[in-house]
């Protein structure tokens, strides 16, 4: 167990000697004047509370209540005296919140994913040994980014000063105007990840009914349903859910892998989908695809790791954030465990003819209907995820700070939440209506949305955390110098490291933009059309 008082080793996070705090809160309650050193004090007395074996939801023992070491526990913990009685009753709805636990979250990040069923799709546009070496780098990329982010919330969070979104940990470090760029990206990346969800069970609906049914409709059943399960407002409450939609999808992986070991590609669907004709198998080291397709392939590889952009969201519903680890390390070794096998296993027999939903690429339509309807399963409870999410994204910024609106967990808040998950899945019919095809769309949302969650932001963020904890002068301002060599030549080679992996991040970002821009042209080229027609696009 870590030790809560000296968070990551740091002098300056310890007591001085007269027992007074290095950071002494300066904050002013109620006119807004909140400094980064009482973030950093708040957040250390939370872990020290949490540390003595309460859980974050749990509210501080009163004097009479308390041991002798709980009463010198929770005088760490910042005061609530100086709260309003608004004020008292939010702080206490967040904790009715932080109830999850890390094998929650495990599940949860399992089943924030597409589902490995584009992992073929990804290698037959780059091949073997680039399919094999990318998809290992960006995961252990992904999972140290993870770590980052998760430091950063340990670090930044306490129940006075509550991280409830991606957004709130860039506004602590870099203010105001990074906390608008970072909802609205993840606002459109959560509400792209609903609307191409319903787009993919569309299509499975389209393919079981043998596309009598107009697939306008099949995309609208969908988010119908989703109106209906997105009345779950906590993380715990989609714990069974997320759960059983994890062993699913590992079935549909068995069960297609045996499939296409038996059966021809779906060359019909094939040829609407590419413009290919039926001819030889071919399954290449590396392939000879256009740079615009290989780009588009690899942003399809970073749709497996795209759940760095609820990770503050999941952490903010942890009972004992400092377990979040876990459950996280855990959930990518089996992301990519399950993307390697299954997309090195499908492209293996299909090749050039392999569908981005790898399980509608079998020729016969049994098999087909018996991949499509468990994937209806799965899919419905991942959009479903994103939605809750990104309604809540919606609900803390629209809602509760610019309106100033009841909390999320009150009677009036449930009302309101009932609207907005309407109007959201609306948006997600509109969206998953208008998109071409699923690769497309997976590979431009990575490019804007995932690359900067999951591996442009988590190094750019803790790199201004330690400009700011290291830099400052006591006028206030940044010693860029004394910002970056404060500490041994370990911790200036980690600002370094993290500062130039951001910067080659943003790069393969731009480039994955320019790569998905150009496939998307290259699809309505073929004729692939949006969906709000009754032709299915399979």
């Amino acid at each position: 167990m870590y030790n809560g008082a000296n968070l990551d080793g740091d002098p300056r996070l310890e007591k001085e000697e007269n027992g007074k705090d290095f950071f002494e809160p300066t904050h002013d309650y109620h006119h807004g004047k909140v400094t980064f050193d009482d973030y950093l004090a708040a957040a250390r007395r939370q872990r020290q509370w949490e540390d003595s074996g309460h859980g974050a939801g749990d509210a501080p023992p009163t004097p009479d209540s308390a041991s002798q070491n709980e009463k010198t526990t929770k005088d760490a913990i910042v005061s609530e005296a100086a709260l309003t009685a608004e004020e008292k009753e939010r702080i206490n709805a967040r904790r009715a919140l932080r109830s999850a636990s890390w094998a929650a979250v495990f599940y949860l990040i399992t089943t924030d994913i597409l589902g490995p069923f584009n992992a073929p799709y990804a290698i037959s546009q780059v091949g073997y040994v680039p399919g094999v070496i990318l998809y290992t780098v960006m995961g252990a990329a992904a999972c140290y980014t993870g770590l980052l982010l998760w430091w950063l919330f340990l670090k930044l969070d306490s129940d006075v000063f509550p991280i409830k979104t991606y957004s709130d940990i860039s506004e602590r470090i870099f203010g105001r105007v990074s906390r608008h760029v970072v909802s609205i990206l993840q606002s459109i990346q959560l509400i792209i990840n609903v609307g191409t969800l319903c787009l993919s069970n569309g299509q499975s609906l389209s393919q079981i009914t043998k596309a009598h049914l107009c697939f306008a409709v099949c995309i609208v059943i969908w988010a119908g349903v989703g109106m209906v399960i997105g009345q779950i407002r906590t993380l715990k409450s989609y714990g069974w859910l997320a759960n059983s939609a994890v062993w699913v999808n590992l079935l549909i992986i068995f069960v297609s892998m045996g499939f296409v070991a038996h059966s021809p590609p779906n060359y019909a669907s094939a040829k609407t989908a590419y413009g290919i004709s039926i001819g030889p198998i071919e399954r290449v080291a590396f392939t000879h695809e256009t740079l615009s397709n290989k780009v588009n392939g690899i942003m399809n590889m970073v749709f497996a790791y795209g759940g760095a952009m609820i990770f503050p969201e999941m952490l903010a519903e942890m009972r004992r954030p400092w377990d979040f680890w876990k459950g996280m390390c855990s959930a990518q070794l089996l992301i990519y465990v399950a993307y390697m096998m299954y997309g090195l296993f499908v492209y293996s027999f299909q090749g050039q003819f392999t569908l981005p939903l790898a399980y509608q690429g079998v020729s016969k339509y049994a098999w087909q209907t018996v991949g499509n309807v468990m994937a209806l399963i799965t899919g419905i409870i991942a959009a479903g995820l994103y939605g809750n999410i990104g309604i809540k994204v919606a609900y803390y910024s629209i809602v509760e700070d610019m309106f100033n609106g009841p909390s999320l967990m009150s009677k009036k808040g449930q009302f309101i939440w009932t609207a907005m998950v309407l109007l959201y899945w609306a948006l997600a019919f509109i969206v998953g209506a208008a998109i071409p095809q699923v690769q497309t769309i997976s590979g431009l949302v990575a490019a804007v949305c995932i690359m900067q969650f999951t591996y442009t932001f988590p190094p750019l963020l803790i790199f201004g955390y330690y400009v700011l904890l290291d830099g400052r002068t006591p006028e206030g301002k940044i010693n860029w110098k004394k910002a970056i060599w404060t500490g041994g030549w370990k911790m200036r080679l980690f600002k370094i490291f993290n500062f130039f992996l951001f910067l080659a991040s943003l790069t393969m970002a731009a480039l994955g933009m320019y790569g998905s821009g150009i496939a998307i042209q290259e699809t309505f080229k073929t004729g692939a059309a949006t969906s709000f027609g009754c032709t299915s696009p399979v």
